[in-house]
């Protein structure tokens, strides 16, 4: 296995045993709780399988880490999405992961949703309703395409999710998709750090956060994972 994750599968588990494992947020409630489980790893075949079925080749450190520590499961937030291998039967994927990753859409998404037609601007009820229809269509258009060459997985709450870059310059790095709230798709930072966390660094910040909260039979309510 990859050295950055010897040891992190026994270190998730054992948190189960912790004595505030639940004061780690994500970790239980409501049915999206992880409580520290973990799905089996997957070989190579398998993953092979995955990538195939994606249309890409997946990171080097989430492909090591599905290889050694898990499929899915514990992880920030409400957890890792499930990752397995799809049946014989299974149509192969809508490709959207595979195409380039363009970060700087958000830009335009944003610039876009600052231009919404106004009545007052048109002449009349159809002109304005042909302008709204265009602009509705160009920010369906751009809604979508924000998170090609991503693959989701995580799950924040509240309509916000982490993405995984699969593509491009920014391969490997994690995103929060914020379309919820109008933002798009952003960097995920931590305070104070600078540049973009590949997924190793989010996984383990996470793990390092969470170790320290459940076995600390003083600590707080639940908080967010978040980029803090």
């Amino acid at each position: 296995m990859d050295g950055t994750w010897a040891g992190v599968r026994e270190r998730v588990l054992a948190l189960r045993r912790a004595p505030r494992w639940r004061a780690v947020f994500g970790a239980e409630g409501h049915g999206h709780g992880h409580k520290f489980e973990l799905l089996p790893t997957l070989t190579e075949e398998e993953l092979r399988a995955v990538e195939r079925w994606l249309g890409t080749r997946l990171p080097e450190e989430y492909r090591t880490f599905l290889r050694g520590v898990g499929a899915g499961g514990a992880g920030p937030d409400y957890g890792l999405f499930p990752l397995r291998p799809p049946a014989p039967a299974t149509s192969a994927a809508s490709g959207r992961c595979a195409l380039p990753f363009r970060p700087e859409l958000t830009a335009e998404f944003d610039k876009h949703l600052c231009a919404e037609p106004r009545r007052d601007d048109h002449p009349d009820d159809d002109a304005f309703a042909a302008a709204y229809t265009a602009w509705q269509a160009r920010e369906d258009e751009l809604h979508d395409t924000l998170t090609e060459g991503t693959l989701c997985i995580s799950d924040r709450g509240c309509g916000y999710y982490s993405l995984l870059v699969v593509t491009g310059p920014h391969r490997g790095t994690v995103w929060e998709d914020v379309r919820a709230v109008g933002e798009g798709v952003v960097p995920m930072q931590l305070v104070g750090g600078a540049g973009h966390l590949s997924f190793a660094q989010w996984y383990l910040h996470w793990l390092g956060r969470a170790e320290s909260q459940a076995w600390d039979e003083t600590a707080d309510a639940p908080q967010p994972f978040g980029p803090a």
